[in-house]
């Protein structure tokens, strides 16, 4: 035990020097919080000035309501967002009329134009013309729009009466609220939920790549330069692995403590919600489950390869399964109770992943805790059996990469 922590300190003291690791400890956390808040910051960015939109309305009983329900949009000043310009014509025919106003759209004198087709209000079809692709708040905007018009003329010709159609056309907003225990209610925001399991996940998947890599080209390095072999004098196999392994976790929890205090800094100034950090006790619990986990995977795949290659081709077909949660993260959210998100939480693989995003979406049967946890525990245990096993052998083979038959054989051994 005295060596398995002797080479464990050496390891973590080893990595924690790297440029690589003090780059990650920042770089990473930063990178995902601004991949997962820049969309979000693109899509809610306030508009400054007003848009100026014709309307090429062919019946003619349009423009005048649709230019009184888009007046409600206004800009952080309170002008209008929009300015609707009337672009039908007495004497022209559609074809002259969308010519000339895609000429005035391609000078820029105008935003877009809406094109209403067919006219009346049972067949009616409804074209948003630009240069560019088209805003998708301005189209959602006006979709809004046009049908609040056309049901309100729908609703006039059938005699009901004005303010009727005023306390229809009011919207009501449904807030989420999630029932826990002990009959208490919270806010249920998707986006926390979406953002903390988002986050968290990434940062897991993120922290075995680096650190797998890191552990994986330190041990071709070692086997290259013969250093293993002196390390070998000095102790055992299996102190080695569990050496390697220990400082590795270490090293993993070093990030997590410090990726913490940083999160919990950000939400102490309201950067992001404290929701976050809701059930970060068993977020953390399984986070080490699946870093010890892939930790005791990557251990075993360096001792049997020979070159960063080998090593980078056999741990891209890792890269695939940690993908995998991140996206499943939408589909389970909306269907947290699906049969497949159940059984990924008991596959070791994603479990770590799965629970993490399960805790934050609702509550969880304690049998299935308690047995994910036991399952990976278990797994944990097999992997490092198996990892010691192919490490004894692996470690000082040299040459070429060990065929499976090879492998299974070292497996086989006493």
């Amino acid at each position: 035990m005295k060596k398995t922590l002797i080479v464990g300190k050496w390891e973590y003291i080893e990595k924690v020097k790297t440029k690589t690791f003090l780059i990650s400890l920042f770089l990473t956390p930063a990178i995902i919080i601004l991949f997962a808040v820049l969309p979000t910051l693109l899509a809610n960015q306030i508009e400054t000035t007003t848009k100026a939109i014709g309307i090429i309305d062919t019946s003619g009983i349009y423009f005048r309501e649709l230019r009184e329900k888009v007046s409600q949009y206004k800009l952080e000043d309170n002008q209008p967002n929009y300015v609707l310009v009337n672009l039908a014509g007495a004497n022209k025919n559609i074809g002259e009329i969308k010519n000339s106003s895609d000429e005035l759209v391609l000078l820029g004198k105008l935003e877009g134009y809406l094109l209403i087709l067919n006219g009346g209000t049972d067949s009616l079809k409804a074209e948003f013309c630009d240069k560019n692709t088209a805003n998708f708040r301005d189209i959602d905007n006006f979709t809004n729009a046009l049908n609040n018009v056309r049901a309100d003329l729908i609703l006039t010709k059938e005699g009901v009466s004005p303010s009727i159609i005023k306390s229809i056309s009011d919207k009501i907003k449904i807030n989420p609220i999630k029932i826990e225990k002990g009959n208490t209610e919270s806010k249920s925001d998707f986006l926390v939920i979406f953002f903390s399991s988002f986050v968290f996940i990434i940062l897991l998947m993120m922290m075995i790549l680096s650190s797998g890599g890191m552990l994986i080209r330190s041990l071709v390095e070692e086997k290259s330069n013969r250093l293993i072999e002196i390390l070998i004098s000095s102790c055992t196999p299996d102190e080695l692995l569990m050496g390697k392994v220990f400082g590795l976790s270490s090293l993993g929890l070093t990030q997590v403590i410090i990726w913490s205090l940083v999160g919990i800094s950000l939400a102490g100034a309201g950067v992001i919600p404290i929701e976050v950090f809701n059930n970060l006790v068993p977020i953390f619990i399984y986070f080490l489950f699946g870093f010890v986990f892939y930790s005791a995977i990557f251990v075993g795949i360096g001792s049997i390869v020979t070159s960063e290659q080998e090593a980078q081709q056999i741990t891209s077909y890792l890269s695939l399964v940690l993908v995998l949660p991140v996206a499943l993260t939408l589909p389970a959210i909306e269907n947290p109770d699906s049969l497949l998100v159940h059984i990924l939480s008991l596959v070791p693989f994603t479990a770590p992943s799965i629970m993490i995003l399960r805790f934050n979406i609702g509550p969880i049967p304690g049998w299935e805790v308690i047995l994910s946890a036991v399952i990976m525990i278990i797994s944990i245990y097999f992997v490092v059996f198996v990892s010691a096993k192919i490490f004894r052998i692996g470690i000082l083979s040299y040459g070429k990469k060990p065929s499976l038959r090879e492998i299974i054989n070292w497996l086989k051994s006493e």
